[in-house]
């Protein structure tokens, strides 16, 4: 076996998550996602968005958010249109977030409030329909000549317009691990004085680039994901947005929750394939333990990658089995939401944190059949306990890994 690479990490100041919120299959809100949980009650269901292939759907399940076709932006932002920033637009209307922002920019200033935006995809579904109308000339029509659309920065610089927040505004652009590598961002400007807060987050929509990019790699299950069982056979996609605030602890005595610690690795082993060691992800997760000053056997629940896909599933298993005791509480929740790519960090950081704030730690839905390369962290039934600390871990195409540990008010 590789040897694990040492990176040393010096012990961080908590930064305080004062407000946090998630927008996906499941519902609009912290409760809505916690309620789905608790109750076992997927928000996969047949695919039934285009493109069409002859006429029918990519035969395979997706986590689709309701109503997005329903909720144009308000007109003072009509200029963002697009599904990618209406789904933004959804979630930063839950859970008192953007009246938390508001009041974070009253007392720090507009200008020491970061935006760290994370996404895949940003709002390449619009950018296809623009090519599907091109005109005689090959050109795009002329309502669909929108530069600020046709850029992977179109999600940061709406959620700008949005806020009117006026500090740096960063889109983070990893693959599956953006959104979890957004915290990381904001802690590093956060600590070199950079600014004060910041709002950080990620989006997210399926399109057929989603769809027919995963399902052309030979990725996409025709039915229900199942992580972790040893009947997997792919995953199911899904879409999602989600936003945290974060301040210096310091700052406020109304934090919901502490990110503690955070690690990141490129192991850059291939395309989209993870190394077979695991020696990213146990980096990651070494990396985050030491930056938060915790033990392994401390960590009361991990929100594991788990994807559903045969490689993945094992190589995240055998890099936690090295790392943790049995005893850990492991899971993944792609069975209710789907795969929500770019915004697998925030949506899962919320989970965790839900867990930390409620004592429910969610199991692997649809999954029932262990596989044998997994260990017994691997857990597919939920449980109620209390826990001080929480993981999520979010890995990326290309070995790009980010790991985030969180921490409850004491």
């Amino acid at each position: 076996m590789s040897e694990i690479p040492t990176a040393p990490a010096s012990v961080m100041a908590p930064l305080a998550v004062t407000h946090y919120t998630a927008t996906s299959a499941l519902g609009r809100g912290r409760a809505a996602h916690l309620e789905a949980l608790r109750a076992g009650r997927s928000g996969l269901r047949p695919n039934d968005l285009g493109p069409f292939d002859q006429g029918a759907p990519l035969p395979t399940w997706i986590g689709r958010v309701a109503g997005v076709e329903d909720a144009p932006l308000p007109a003072e932002l009509a200029e963002w249109e697009c599904r990618n920033n209406r789904l933004a637009w959804l979630a930063l209307q839950h859970d008192g977030l953007l009246e938390a922002v508001q009041a974070a920019r009253a007392r720090h200033g507009a200008s020491r409030v970061a935006i760290v935006m994370g996404t895949s995809t940003a709002s390449i579904g619009e950018t296809e329909d623009a090519y599907a109308q091109l005109n005689e000339d090959g050109q795009l029509p002329s309502h669909m000549r929108r530069a600020k659309i046709h850029t992977p920065h179109s999600l940061g610089n709406f959620v700008q317009a949005a806020t009117g927040l006026q500090g740096p505004c960063i889109t983070v652009a990893t693959a599956c691990s953006s959104s979890a590598k957004v915290f990381a961002q904001a802690a590093r400007l956060i600590e070199a004085g950079i600014v004060d807060a910041a709002l950080v987050g990620g989006v997210d929509t399926l399109c057929g680039s989603v769809l027919y990019g995963f399902n052309a790699l030979g990725l996409v299950s025709k039915q229900p994901c199942m992580p972790f069982d040893a009947r997997r056979d792919g995953l199911s996609l899904g879409e999602a947005g989600g936003f945290a605030l974060l301040e210096r602890a310091e700052d406020t005595d109304a934090a919901a929750a502490y990110l503690l610690g955070y690690g990141e690795s490129s192991d850059a082993h291939h395309m989209s394939a993870p190394h077979p060691e695991g020696l990213g992800a146990q980096l990651a997760m070494r990396d985050a333990l030491a930056r938060a000053g915790v033990d392994a056997g401390d960590v009361g629940y991990l929100n594991l990658h788990g994807t559903s896909t045969p490689a993945n599933d094992s190589v995240e298993a055998k890099a936690v089995h090295a790392l943790f005791p049995d005893q850990l509480h492991a899971s993944s929740t792609k069975g209710w939401t789907g795969h929500t790519l770019g915004a697998a960090g925030i949506v899962e950081s919320t989970i965790a944190m839900l867990a930390l704030e409620h004592g429910f730690l969610p199991g692997t839905l649809n999954s029932d059949v262990p596989d044998p390369a997994c260990g017994a962290q691997i857990r597919f039934a939920s449980q109620e306990q209390p826990i001080r600390h929480a993981m999520n871990n979010s890995f990326g195409f290309g070995g790009n890994n980010c790991s985030l540990l969180f921490g409850r008010r004491a």
